[in-house]
């Protein structure tokens, strides 16, 4: 009972749907592709405007410090390029300067940690 009219329909749809989804795809992967190479763009003038502020024995602490806590890493270049932004920094950030940076953000951010027991009680204690 299936009209041939409403298949051929349906078929075109189907066809339409799809070429619509395709072409959504590929705008969508250019948009991606585009905000990927922003980010590298930016990245690349990050690093650049830090090998200019940044002595080369700081910019290896500062490396391996990316290692271990990236986050902190990160954290320190930001604080370093905003302050070299606003006038603050006037030289190269040696690696004495770098270490005593490290200290001050380490008291702001420091974490207590607190260590709590709890013993589990067995089956077989009597508690009563």
């Amino acid at each position: 009972m299936a009209d041939p009219e409403l298949e051929a329909i349906r078929q075109r749809r189907m066809q339409e749907l799809m070429a619509q989804r395709g072409a959504g795809n590929q705008n969508n992967s250019e948009q991606q592709a585009g905000q990927e190479d922003a980010k590298r763009e930016a990245e690349e003038r990050r690093q650049l405007m830090l090998t200019q502020i940044v002595s080369s024995e700081a910019r290896q602490r500062l490396a391996r410090i990316a290692l271990v806590k990236p986050e902190k890493a990160r954290g320190v270049e930001d604080v370093i390029i905003r302050a070299f932004k606003m006038g603050q920094i006037a030289e190269k950030v040696s690696e004495e300067k770098l270490i005593s940076l490290l200290e001050q953000i380490n008291t702001q951010t420091s974490k207590q940690t607190k260590v709590t027991i709890q013993r589990r009680r067995s089956v077989l204690e009597d508690d009563d």
